[in-house]
């Protein structure tokens, strides 16, 4: 009897602490995962900014946010796999593929590097803006992605979502005192986001590999060595995968920009042809040149290159490996300056096709055994 009592008391002290302490069951392991409400690991300036990149009241209509083009599951990229994605007006879209902002925090400024002869840096594919700050601001004011036609039309819907208080504690009582001002603390934020470990978390099975905590298959080993291989794949020479660099991290981008003869995709709503930085510089020398891209996730980012003109990453290796071939791919969209030292004749087998695009799979991050 007295142990019965005692379990009773025990069972009643356990209750009232749990109702004291407001303790929540635990999360079902079988509940999908809530990648727009994760803040695991984030400072308030990282949380304040995700919950602007996944908000969609800032667009004017309301319907479009940062994350409609750029999605956590697609490797910041495009959910929809379109090559042109829709903005907010849903009879508009782009005449690029949505890039990935994942481990572009990396990226510097544009720049001319003069040991290498080519531009390096700068964000968007063509290089346009130099920091994550002025990439962030460009959609919002684009008509053809989230059409707001001024900062004060920005600044009126920054007042009025639903995390006002964030702003507060981290900017202080005057957040919102000043149109310019809290424009910027936006564009801070999104882009101290962008920053963070969940854009950037280095999580793939390469990097389990590297780390001694995942071994590769025979058929992603003999892809990494033909990727590295500068007789074969050569993919190394524009995507490095060691940390030779100078965040001793593997980023598979060099930053560079190239013309590698991609044709121009038939769906495209832009006729003519796109000379990507050329354009923008306004150079001919660079024509058609566009920012060679992180393979991180490349996986699960189709379509590929800044046209969206291929969908998987068989067509992608062939294309490198055998564009020269007569009659296999459609001309280049742009003929000047295109690379053929690099690529476009590779001694590459379909196994050796298929083996490389089997490698670049394991540099998709969320691996777990």
């Amino acid at each position: 009897m007295k142990k019965l009592y005692l379990l009773l008391f025990l069972f009643t002290l356990l209750f009232s602490f749990c109702k004291k302490e407001h303790l929540e069951p635990p999360v079902r392991s079988d509940e999908p995962y809530d990648a727009e409400h994760d803040y695991a690991g984030l400072s308030e300036m990282e949380i304040l900014g995700k919950k602007l990149f996944f908000d969609a009241s800032l667009s004017s209509p309301v319907g479009q946010s940062c994350s409609s083009c750029h999605s956590i599951k697609d490797g910041f990229t495009d959910p929809g796999h379109t090559a042109f994605s829709k903005g907010v007006i849903n009879t508009l879209m782009g005449s690029r593929s949505a890039p990935s902002i994942a481990y572009m925090k990396y990226s510097s400024a544009l720049y001319y590097n003069t040991v290498d002869s080519t531009y390096m840096g700068g964000f968007f594919w063509d290089g346009h803006v130099n920091s994550l700050e002025a990439q962030a601001m460009k959609p919002l004011l684009n008509p053809i992605e989230m059409n707001n036609t001024s900062l004060t039309q920005i600044y009126s819907k920054l007042q009025n979502v639903s995390y006002t208080d964030l702003f507060y504690k981290i900017y202080g009582s005057g957040a919102f005192d000043d149109s310019t001002a809290t424009v910027q603390f936006a564009l801070s934020a999104i882009s101290a986001y962008e920053r963070s470990k969940q854009v950037n978390s280095f999580s793939s099975k390469f990097d389990a590999y590297l780390n001694g905590e995942a071994q590769l298959n025979a058929q992603e080993l003999r892809g990494l060595a033909l990727f590295n291989d500068t007789a074969k794949g050569n993919c190394a020479a524009c995507h490095p995968s060691d940390g030779d660099n100078s965040f001793g991290v593997p980023l598979f981008t060099d930053f560079s920009y190239d013309n590698i003869g991609v044709p121009h995709n038939p769906a495209s709503p832009s006729p003519g042809p796109d000379y990507g930085l050329g354009s923008y510089l306004g150079n001919p020398s660079v024509n058609g040149q566009f920012k060679v891209p992180t393979l991180r996730n490349v996986g699960v980012t189709a379509p590929y290159f800044h046209n969206g003109v291929f969908n998987t990453l068989d067509e992608v290796v062939k294309f490198y490996a055998r564009r020269d071939s007569v009659g296999l791919f459609a001309p280049p969209e742009v003929n000047q300056n295109v690379n053929k030292d690099e690529l476009g004749k590779l001694n590459l087998s379909d196994q050796e096709i298929q083996d490389i695009a089997a490698f670049l799979n394991t540099l998709t991050d969320g691996y777990k055994k």
